[in-house]
């Protein structure tokens, strides 16, 4: 337990570092945040043609109510976790690469559930708004992130389950 800790601790320093990185965060982030924007204006648009979107913000045309997708919302901190707690469980790279991969998509379909739900939110009611956005998204998220985590690990324990148990080795004779 505490090899797993040291190595989740590890692996957050190293990832949030990562993430502070003024060209990551212009390579990569950046365009992912507007992406998040694009990829909700896209589902919102069919029920809504009030909806826009201009780089990270989302914005009703009719009231010029807008919410922009800022660091943190982005789904980014969320993934940091997730791979950490991944990364630092016994398992193989295989098997960690295929739980981050779904991990991530899991978590971004929440955070898009989220971004699409605070827009509405606060067109709606402002004070609501701020409660879902500070209190009620964030442990909603972190639940999630929880809960893949924890789906994944069992699944890797039924895995390791399955195959067959390892022949013993013979002991290694006394060289003298």
């Amino acid at each position: 337990m505490v090899r797993f800790f040291l190595i989740f601790i590890a692996v957050l320093a190293v990832l949030f570092r990562i993430d502070m990185l003024d060209e990551v965060q212009r390579v990569a982030i950046e365009p992912w945040t507007s992406l998040l924007a694009t990829a909700s204006a896209a589902l919102m648009t069919p029920l809504d043609s009030d909806v826009a979107h201009h780089g990270r913000i989302l914005m009703s045309k009719a009231t010029g109510f807008a919410v922009s997708i800022e660091a943190g919302c982005n789904g980014v901190e969320a993934a940091i976790i997730l791979i950490a707690g991944m990364i630092a469980f016994p398992s193989s790279w295989k098997h960690k690469l295929a739980g981050i991969a779904i991990g991530i998509a899991a978590v971004q379909v929440v955070n898009l559930l989220r971004i699409i739900s605070l827009y509405y939110l606060g067109k709606w009611n402002m004070t609501v708004f701020e409660f879902a956005h500070l209190y009620l998204w964030q442990a909603l998220i972190m639940l999630d992130v929880l809960d893949v985590l924890v789906v994944w690990m069992l699944w890797i324990r039924w895995i390791a389950r399955q195959q067959p148990p390892s022949p013993p080795q013979p002991p290694l004779a006394n060289a003298a």
